[in-house]
């Protein structure tokens, strides 16, 4: 059994900057991919950011240049750093852990609340 813990999630104000961690503990094979996924209000769930295993990194055109995604395997974690929040960056934000199996699975989440 796999399980994601996420942190870090807040308010704060546009502008300001804040870091999210996801620890993967369980049953996790060294090669995977572990990402961030965010779902706003009355919107579905979307991708923001993903890193694989070998540090390929993927992200959302709406986070670029702002977000940066990181993870260490040692410690199955994976950070976000976001600089530069707006108010359309709130969301409920996930970690995910895809498998080379196709077993996806994700965390609780963490609600990250930006204001004007």
């Amino acid at each position: 059994q796999v399980q994601l813990v996420e942190s870090g999630g807040g308010m704060l104000q546009a502008g300001g900057s804040l870091r999210l961690s996801c620890a993967a503990s369980g049953s996790i094979f060294s090669i995977n991919v572990m990402g961030w996924y965010r779902q706003a209000p009355g919107k579905q769930r979307e991708l923001v950011a993903a890193i694989t295993s070998g540090g390929s990194i993927n992200y959302a055109d709406s986070v670029k240049g702002r977000f940066t995604i990181s993870r260490d395997n040692a410690k199955n974690t994976v950070y976000l750093q976001m600089n530069s929040l707006k108010p359309e960056d709130t969301a409920v934000y996930y970690c995910n852990l895809k498998l080379p199996s196709g077993m996806d699975y994700w965390g609780k989440g963490t609600l990250v609340t930006v204001s004007s």
